[in-house]
This record gives structure tokens, C-alpha cells and sequence, in this order.
């Protein structure tokens, strides 16, 4: 016989199993399309529910559908389960016992949401539809979700909707946002090369010096933002690597800019990329140099659909969380972005506060946050899948 309550019921009797559940993938956090692990817990866990269970898109990620009722609808709900490339410094009892691998991004307990979520509508089911679970890899950098829609994601799963969450440390528990429109940034990523021949150090006028082209292009890109794009857009251009030379006395023959754009319209982000190439052209036709610029629009921007954000709200109300329209989008990047650009969604902003950063080697996610999700989750499926309609 099918419990009736609603998701704003008490879901504490799933939070012990819960909370091991994520301590435990916090122990053993795998990095992008290495989730097998995890996706084997997850699998195993709703064949359990009687969930139809597939393994294998992406990867190494999972779908599990959930069926009730009579209607054709469909909703699909995302949760992603990689980790960070990076050493976990915290020394808390269920800290990371794989070496170089960090859930510093609260992976782990978007994983953990989604399976309680799974967990609370199989025995529910007060909805009337077609749920599907998307545990996804390589969210971190590696375009898991891309990956999964090239691979007939929305073809093999139909989703009429789709929704995500992520914590934000920046929200004080018990709060939720997110907003119309773009929420995350774009992510681009430039490698500029710049040659020369080399020489001696006290014989300048001998070679071309591409250490100081590479200085000037710094600093000509440092002013792409403020001076090529509209003040009314909002952008970020950053260079975040500087690299050649290896002795005090020798001109190197190479040098190598690394750097990250961020940006919400796509015209923006063309204008900065044509913008950037004119640069690094420039100063080599200047310098005498050759320049080679490797330009990768890696993740799009994250844009929630009307309809869809307003609905991610009122489910949050719903659940009792203050749920607010954020005022700005973040310039973060998400590759859920991938999922919006085929089908209409939303991307929530879950308070879980704390005085730790994302991507901070000491970050942990707040188990006080994991009821808020599954709730939350709840509510979406109830309120776009409603029965009687």
C-alpha cells in the first residue's frame, strides 16, 4: 500500500541510511568516467526500488526510470557523481582514502539527494508520469552531460523538463535560488604559444623576444573586458598561467599563456575570442614572433527556461525552504548546460552555508542539506507530474 504523504513530510527516516551512503562516496571519491564505483552503488540501489535500471550512457552513468500512473509526462531529474582532482587536507573520519581525489565540489551529497529522492517517490508515488533518475559522470571539466546527450540521453530517456540542484556554500542553510534565464556562465579556455628562436640574454637584438611578447599580450588582453565588450555585459577574462624560460641568462625560444573566459551571451563570447586572436596577432606582427591561439568553448552557458526556474522556486517554497530569485547568475560553470540547451529546465542554488569554499581542499558537503534536496526533488516530480490533471 502506497504511503500518502507529500514532500514536505518527514523524510528523516531516510537520513541515517543517507548520510552513510554519502560519507561513504566521500571516502572514495572517483574522478571523471572512472565513477565505476559509485555507479555501482547507485545501480544496485535502485534495482532495489524496482526502478527499470541503465548502466553504461556516458560511461559510466546511470539512469533509472520510475513509472506511475497513466500519463505519458515525463521529468527528468540530474544529480552528478565525480570528483576533484585534487588532495583532500581535512581530517575528518570519512576523509578521501584515494589518493589525488577530492568530492571538494559536494558531488557526493547530490548523489546521495537524488537516490533518497528515488527512494521517497518509489514508495509515494504521488505523481503521475514518468520520472528519470540521470546520475551523471565527469561533471568537473569533462563535459559528462555532452557526453550523454550525444549519446541519445533525451532520445532513449524522453524528458519533458529536466532539473538539477547544487549546494551553495554561499546560502545559508534553509535557503534555495536560482533565477530566469542564465544562471552559470560559459567556460572557455585559450593556450596562446608564442615563438621565437631563442639566444643569448646579453645579445637582445639578436632574437626575437618571446618572453616579452608574451608579457605585452598580458597585458593587452587584461583589457579585452574593459574595453571591447559592452560595460552593460558582464565578462571575465583571466590569465592564469605564464610559462617559458628555464635559465637566468638564456632568452627562451617559447613562451606559453593559459587563461579562462567566462561569459553569458554567446555574441559576447564571440566578440571576446575574435577580440583575443587580434591581440596575440598583433603583438607577434610587432615582435617578429609566430603565435599559435588554441580557443575551446568547453561548457555553454547555464540557462534556465522561464517556466521552469519559477516552478524550481515554488517546489522550494513548497518544501519549506525561503526561496528567493537570485539576483545574478554566477560566473561558475556547469556542464548541466549541455542538458538546457536540448530540453527546457531549471538549475537550483541549495543554501548548505559553512565557511568553506567550493573546490577547497578542506571542503566537506553539510549532511544538514541532504532532507532540503530530497525534499526539493520531491516537490519538482509532484508539481510537474500532478495527479488528477
Amino acid at each position: 500500500m502506497l504511503e500518502e504523504q507529500t514532500p514536505a513530510a518527514a523524510v528523516d527516516d531516510l537520513m541515517p541510511d543517507l548520510v552513510a551512503l554519502r560519507r561513504d562516496l566521500h571516502a572514495y571519491p572517483e574522478l571523471a568516467f572512472q565513477e565505476r564505483r559509485t555507479a555501482g552503488i547507485v545501480a544496485a540501489a535502485l534495482r532495489l526500488l524496482g526502478l527499470e535500471v541503465h548502466e553504461g550512457l556516458g560511461g559510466t552513468g546511470v539512469v533509472g526510470t520510475l513509472r506511475h500512473g497513466t500519463s505519458g509526462c515525463s521529468v527528468g531529474l540530474r544529480a552528478d557523481m565525480d570528483a576533484l582532482p585534487m588532495a583532500e587536507q581535512s581530517r575528518l573520519g570519512h576523509a578521501s582514502r584515494n589518493a589525488g581525489a577530492h568530492h571538494g565540489c559536494g558531488h557526493d551529497g547530490h548523489t546521495a539527494m537524488l537516490l533518497g529522492a528515488a527512494r521517497h517517490l518509489a514508495r509515494t508515488r504521488q505523481f503521475d508520469g514518468t520520472v528519470h533518475f540521470i546520475f551523471q559522470p565527469a561533471e568537473e571539466g569533462q563535459g559528462g552531460a555532452r557526453v550523454m546527450v550525444e549519446q541519445g540521453l533525451f532520445e532513449r530517456f524522453p524528458c519533458d523538463a529536466v532539473y538539477a540542484l547544487h549546494n551553495w556554500p554561499d546560502l545559508p542553510l534553509g535557503q534555495a535560488q536560482t533565477r530566469p534565464g542564465p544562471i552559470m556562465a560559459a567556460a572557455d579556455r585559450f593556450d596562446i604559444t608564442l615563438r621565437g628562436r631563442g639566444g643569448h640574454a646579453a645579445q637582445p637584438h639578436h632574437t626575437p623576444d618571446a618572453l616579452l611578447a608574451a608579457s605585452q599580450l598580458v597585458v593587452q588582453l587584461n583589457t579585452i573586458v574593459s574595453r571591447r565588450i559592452d560595460p552593460a555585459d558582464s565578462a571575465v577574462l583571466s590569465v592564469t598561467k605564464l610559462e617559458g624560460g628555464q635559465s637566468h641568462n638564456v632568452l627562451p625560444a617559447e613562451a606559453r599563456i593559459t587563461g579562462t573566459v567566462r561569459s553569458f551571451d554567446a555574441a559576447v563570447q564571440d566578440r571576446i575570442e575574435a577580440a583575443l586572436r587580434d591581440a596575440a596577432a598583433g603583438v607577434a606582427l610587432g615582435q617578429g614572433i609566430e603565435v599559435d591561439v588554441a580557443y575551446t568553448r568547453y561548457y555553454p552557458s547555464t540557462i534556465n527556461t522561464p517556466a521552469e526556474a519559477a516552478l524550481a522556486l515554488a517546489a522550494a517554497a513548497d518544501v519549506g525552504l525561503r526561496a528567493t530569485e537570485a539576483p545574478r547568475p554566477a560566473f561558475t560553470s556547469e556542464d548541466f548546460a549541455f542538458m538546457l540547451r536540448e530540453r527546457p529546465g531549471a538549475y537550483l542554488w541549495l543554501g548548505q552555508g559553512g565557511d568553506r569554499p567550493l573546490h577547497h581542499p578542506c571542503y566537506d558537503f553539510n549532511d544538514e542539506a541532504l532532507p532540503h534536496g530530497v525534499r526539493w526533488f520531491c516537490a519538482v516530480v509532484e508539481r510537474v507530474l500532478r495527479t488528477g490533471e
